[in-house]
């Protein structure tokens, strides 16, 4: 019997290279995407995966030059001469793209719903049925509360979501998705994995570009792995990615007496989103944090934890309670007094809309030393410059804008810029969920030392639990605006007691090497991560 003839790629990319000024940022690169296959591009921050994704499109960053070859069938997009003049008609219809930093992606002044039906009608020629469909695939309620809802009322990782869908949407060919899991709880993580194994099988090709290696295990049929624009590796799963390792941390102990008053204390905490009604976001939330310490905060998206952060930080002003900083109450942000936003630092999610696009990096984290604790411009500098070095940024990178630097790359410089303050109080908000094994071990490192140097207290957001396992001396779970689960890190994660903590737990097992490709069934095969444990640090 004749075997049927192989199918030809949806997009091939032939020695595709991208070039700023005499940097080389792409060299060589070939890909071949099919149809029913999810090939991974990963690799450390700044290696050159979001620059090939967006190259695919038609598209590059300010002062990049492409060339090489990129077609879709018959189409080129990219050729000798770089960008085409076909390439804009491809995109959406069959190449759509996902960023890794949604509100990149979302128009903050139209309603979800009118976003998904204009994007259905342009490239699909229907409206109505596409949006729910789309809708469910981004693990998203469908219907009118979410087609109603503007971008910034929903959470950090509903947002990813939302910037999904609008791909999914186009039903495009090619979906390239960059780092589709930032921000998003296991549970959703597990449900968003499965959707995209389904999505594989009944036809389009995908290109995932994902730190989180756990999801790469369990989808990927081959992985290509970049280094400095360089492919270094090309194989299966199993092959291409290291041997899974447990975080290796220290743990955030408080330091002191136990009688001691915690540094930052918040009491019946309730807050509401405008637009939203009069129905509470976070309902009498109460915690305490110590100085040294580390309280992690878990739950799904949209749970409330990042309106959490926001009230600490003094931005999110619509609540009621107390949030108390040495016992004395803190105002919203901008009635705090230049020793108080000090004292309380905040690390955004979404990093990239925190930074001014005209100005350097490295002068914008430098100035937080000027503005917060008086240090001549110089000096600044010189701090800023050593700081973003121990977390792998080097000088040449950091004196760029931050549209030329990867998402991961501007995350740790977001850290930085708050940790030149000196905080005594630290809040992060899934400051790691956008970076590699090696810088994820950078910032770790980093704030174990600000801890033993300042013994700053910690309030961190993350989805990532198995972290929060090893860091937190302290757990708080949430699940609607209410906190239902509170402990220590092995108490709530090796016996859960709340119906939602045990739902997490569970959903952290995803991935293993050496499942089976996507075409003969799903590549999700549940591994479990055991619960690590760490040794207690005090000062």
């Amino acid at each position: 019997m004749t075997a049927p003839p192989p199918v030809p790629p949806v997009v091939t990319v032939r020695a595709l290279t991208a070039r700023a000024g005499d940097t080389v940022l792409l060299d060589a690169l070939d890909l071949d995407l099919h149809p029913g296959r999810i090939t991974a591009l990963v690799g450390p921050s700044g290696s050159g995966k979001t620059t090939a994704a967006l190259a695919l499109l038609g598209e590059a960053g300010p002062g990049v030059r492409l060339s090489g070859r990129v077609s879709a069938g018959d189409v080129p997009v990219v050729d000798v001469g770089g960008v085409t003049r076909a390439a804009a008609a491809l995109r959406g219809r069959v190449v759509a793209y996902m960023p890794q930093h949604p509100g990149s992606a979302l128009n903050p002044a139209r309603r979800t719903g009118a976003v998904l039906r204009e994007l259905a009608g342009l490239h699909r020629g229907a409206h109505r049925a596409p949006v729910a469909d789309a809708l469910a695939a981004a693990q998203l309620p469908s219907g009118r509360d979410t087609e109603r809802r503007f971008p910034h009322q929903f959470s950090g990782g509903q947002r990813q979501r939302v910037a999904l869908a609008q791909t999914l949407v186009c039903g495009p060919r090619l979906l390239v998705l960059d780092e589709p899991s930032t921000g998003l709880d296991t549970v959703t993580r597990m449900r968003l994995a499965d959707e995209l194994a389904e999505l594989a099988r009944s036809g389009p090709a995908i290109l995932l570009l994902s730190h989180d290696h756990d999801l790469v295990r369990a989808l990927a049929d081959e992985v290509v792995v970049l280094d400095r624009g360089r492919v270094t590796a090309r194989s299966a799963p199993a092959q291409a990615l290291p041997a899974r390792r447990p975080v290796a941390a220290v743990r955030h102990t408080p330091g002191g007496a136990a009688d001691v008053p915690p540094v930052l204390e918040v009491r019946g905490l309730t807050a509401r989103l405008p637009g939203r009604g009069r129905d509470p976001v976070l309902h009498g939330v109460d915690l305490s944090l110590p100085a040294g310490g580390c309280v992690g905060v878990a739950g799904l998206s949209g749970s409330g934890k990042t309106t959490l952060a926001r009230c600490v930080a003094g931005l999110h002003e619509r609540h009621e309670g107390h949030v108390l900083l040495d016992g004395t109450a803190l105002p919203v942000l901008r009635r705090r007094s230049t020793a108080q936003k000090q004292r309380v630092q905040y690390v955004w999610q979404e990093v990239r809309s925190s930074f001014d696009e005209r100005r350097p990096v490295a002068e914008q984290v430098a100035r937080t030393a000027v503005r917060l604790r008086g240090r001549d411009p110089d000096t600044a500098r010189h701090e800023a410059l050593e700081l973003l070095e121990r977390l792998g940024l080097a000088p040449v990178t950091v004196q760029r804008r931050p549209g030329a630097l990867s998402g991961g790359e501007l995350q740790r410089a977001a850290l930085a810029r708050a940790v030149i303050a000196a905080p005594d109080v630290l809040v992060c908000d899934e400051v790691t969920t956008a970076l590699d094994p090696a810088a994820t071990r950078l910032v770790l490192d980093e704030l174990a030392a600000l801890r033993e140097r300042r013994g700053t207290a910690l309030l961190w957001v993350s989805h990532d639990l198995e972290l929060l396992a090893v860091v937190a001396h302290h757990l708080v779970v949430i699940d609607g605006g209410h906190v239902v689960e509170s402990g220590g890190p092995e108490q709530v994660l090796r016996s859960p007691r709340a119906p939602l903590t045990r739902q997490l737990v569970r959903a952290m097992d995803l991935g293993a090497a050496g499942a089976a490709p996507v075409a003969a069934g799903s590549r999700h095969h549940p591994v479990r991560h055991p619960i690590p444990t760490t040794k207690d640090s005090t000062p």
